[in-house]
């Protein structure tokens, strides 16, 4: 299996790569361009620091030597508008335009599954980075599409099952009216009796993405008197939930089990309001040990920003790392040798050895499962642990299933 690594050293000469490119072997061909299309506009606390992680990784790349014997990599970024109508467009003009050999990146569910049905029709590669639909690499699956960060089910089966045993039967939910909120919302059903048998759903809430009444939704959540509450809110709807909730006391005597909350573009506009204790996924980048490339990675990342990385910056440099060892396995442009290269390719990055799994074209990329906690005016994780996404994937009989059909 191809492989791709980064020194600390390389790591570190990747704020300085701009100013010493290394000389590339004569013949060995063009840049290779690679399109990149997200919501920089509607979820920049994520996206901005995605790309600023995307290019540090480039640079860094290139600072080693590049891939398939010394060419370069540049990425082309590109706003996706966040509707399914214009990342559309956005990729057709990528392809078409730009001539970028493939395309990479995505935010919302709803688009990742307009530009995977896009990449499908075009067939031409399309590496999802971020959304997190299960029906990405399951019912809507094809050939072209694949998906690094864990996905949907993945993650609410970590936090389902760092709720197991526990006295806790009532439960509600509330999460965005889209396609990402409704699919987590379905796996949370699917996997709570296991974890806690008799436990019962008595109330949902699926507030308008981006347009959450934090009153009323509070007051219903209330009403129905659960025992424990699965949040999917992120962004701003978070943070309305958060506050109206902290007023109303909502969260006391409460299980809480909430989806991304702990990463740092969400904690961070929190602050002092953070609640504690709730069991999140997220990403504690001050807390990882026993991985000296990752600490090599934050050095860098802080040195050239002057900022903290976020769960963003992390995804982007996961994801020009396993770009590289797809082109260094395939060693060719060619659509069909790269697509054909993908399959249970295993790169090593800043969180370890991540493998994408030819079954189902799903990223065994994992994440943090902790609990909130304050330091200071600031909310962070405690408690933390990496689960590695590998153990969390749908199981095989399922995929072949829901891909047979499709």
């Amino acid at each position: 299996m191809a492989r791709f690594t980064l020194s600390r050293r390389a790591l570190g000469a990747a704020a300085l790569a701009t100013m010493a490119r290394p000389a590339f072997a004569q013949g060995a061909g063009g840049t290779i361009r690679i399109g990149e299309l997200n919501s920089y506009s509607r979820m920049a606390a994520f996206a901005v620091p995605y790309r600023n992680a995307m290019q540090q990784a480039q640079d860094a790349v290139n600072a080693a030597g590049g891939v398939m014997g010394g060419r370069r990599i540049e990425f082309v970024f590109r706003d996706d508008g966040a509707t399914p109508g214009d990342a559309v467009r956005v990729a057709e003009e990528l392809l078409t335009r730009e001539n970028v050999t493939f395309l990479a990146g995505t935010f919302l569910s709803n688009v990742g599954l307009a530009v995977a049905d896009f990449a499908n029709q075009r067939r031409r590669l399309f590496l999802a980075t971020e959304p997190l639909t299960d029906a990405l690499t399951m019912a809507q699956g094809n050939r072209y599409t694949w998906r690094l960060r864990p996905s949907t089910y993945m993650q609410t089966r970590m936090l389902v099952e760092a709720i197991r045993g526990r006295n806790v039967r009532r439960w509600a939910i509330v999460a965005p009216n889209y396609e990402y909120g409704q699919s987590a919302a379905a796996n949370f059903k699917r996997l709570l009796p296991q974890a806690i048998p008799g436990a019962e759903i008595v109330a949902e809430q699926f507030p308008a993405l981006g347009r959450v009444d934090a009153g009323a939704t509070v007051g219903a959540l209330g009403q129905a008197r659960p025992d424990g509450i699965f949040n999917v809110l992120f962004g701003a709807d978070l943070t309305a939930f958060v506050r109206e909730g902290n007023t109303r006391g909502l969260f006391e005597r409460r299980t809480v089990v909430s989806l991304l909350t702990g990463e740092p573009e969400y904690l961070i506009p929190l602050g002092e309001e953070t609640p504690e204790g709730w069991i999140v996924t997220g990403y504690p980048w001050d807390q990882v040990t026993g991985m000296p490339t990752h600490q090599a990675f934050v050095d860098a990342y802080r040195g050239r920003f002057n900022d903290t990385p976020r769960k963003g910056s992390l995804l982007g440099y996961v994801t020009v790392q396993v770009i590289a060892s797809l082109l260094n396995k395939a060693n060719s442009l060619d659509n069909e040798r790269l697509i054909d290269a993908l399959a249970d390719l295993r790169s090593d990055t800043v969180v370890g050895p991540v493998v994408m799994r030819g079954l189902d074209h799903q990223g065994t990329m994992g994440t943090w499962v902790g609990e909130t906690t304050l330091r200071g005016r600031q909310g962070t994780m405690r408690n933390s642990r990496y689960a590695d996404g590998a153990d969390y994937m749908f199981p095989e009989e399922e995929v072949r299933a829901a891909r047979r059909s499709a």
